[in-house]
């Protein structure tokens, strides 16, 4: 019997470049995701948007704007996801821009688990602060990591020491790497999966990470929807015309790992309702697929 699904809606734009993303999560639900998990024999408790913020300029952190704005969003899921998987039921996130990932690690933490996170992203948000342009949402690895020059209040969410190792941590799609992120992929020997290799043999990729991912007693999935190619099915945040997954491609992912017995949760970030040409007809599909995944 599938365990209840518990859907935690952090509708924020806080850590993002610009407004957009907190609209997300109210769009899944009006276009039919509980609809589509039901018709998948899924039961499902909706605990509404915990967290709200539209992105707005913050002119006191140059280099981690709207920060406190972040860190009560990332509180309020990692509260919710705390208690859920200490009951050893299931979760879906739906942001929000990355950092929301943040709150799920630190909640999935505070519920004594050890956590493998299968970052799916075309970017690899190993930023800091320092290193970045002011936006947060390129940072969350970082901040998981607790690398030097990172925000105390975000770094601490898990509690003592770093929310994760490196070696809790694979890439799973990544192509956009700074030089800063990928000397620091190099020096603490994270795992990663990049775009070219999912693109050319999914199958094989997600093998790959389905046996990492294996060696834990719980599996987060992080998916932003910048990692599918946005002129395919266009509803990522960021409209870079580059290849990239397509959505299902990325189904097919999400189904696999989703699948595992040590998979808990499932976090939706970067989407962006303003993007989608036909926003009701889009929704609807990313709902099915989700419903195909989770079901």
């Amino acid at each position: 019997m599938a365990r209840l699904l518990n859907i935690i809606g952090a509708a924020t734009s806080a850590g993002a470049y610009a407004p957009g993303q907190e609209r997300a999560p109210a769009a899944f639900r009006r276009h039919g995701l509980a609809a589509s998990l039901a018709s998948r024999g899924r039961t499902i408790r909706d605990h509404g948007d915990v967290a709200s913020f539209r992105w707005r300029p913050d002119f006191s952190r140059p280099n981690a704007m709207n920060l406190e704005a972040v860190r009560h969003a990332c509180q309020a899921v990692a509260n919710r996801v705390t208690v859920a998987i200490a009951a050893r039921e299931d979760v879906l996130v739906l942001g929000g821009d990355c950092t929301v990932e943040l709150g799920t690690v630190a909640g999935a933490r505070a519920a004594g688990v050890r956590i493998g996170l299968v970052y799916i992203d075309f970017d690899a948000d190993l930023n800091t602060p320092g290193t970045s342009d002011g936006a947060l949402d390129w940072t969350g690895v970082a901040h998981m990591l607790g690398l030097p020059g990172c925000e105390a209040s975000l770094a601490g969410l898990g509690g003592t020491g770093p929310m994760l190792a490196p070696a809790q941590i694979l890439y799973f799609g990544v192509e956009n790497i700074t030089p800063p992120e990928a000397a620091a992929i190099k020096e603490h020997a994270i795992e990663l999966i990049s775009r070219d290799e999912a693109v050319s043999d999914i199958e094989a990729a997600v093998a790959r990470a389905a046996g990492w991912a294996a060696h834990f007693d719980c599996v987060l999935v992080h998916f932003d929807a910048d990692v599918l190619a946005f002129v395919d099915f266009p509803i990522a945040e960021n409209v870079r015309r580059c290849d990239g997954l397509s959505l299902e491609q990325a189904g097919f992912v999400l189904k696999r790992l989703a699948a595992l017995p040590q998979w808990r949760c499932l976090t939706i970030t970067e989407v962006n309702p303003d993007h989608a040409p036909e926003e009701a007809a889009a929704f609807a599909r990313f709902n099915e697929v989700l419903a195909d995944a989770l079901g």
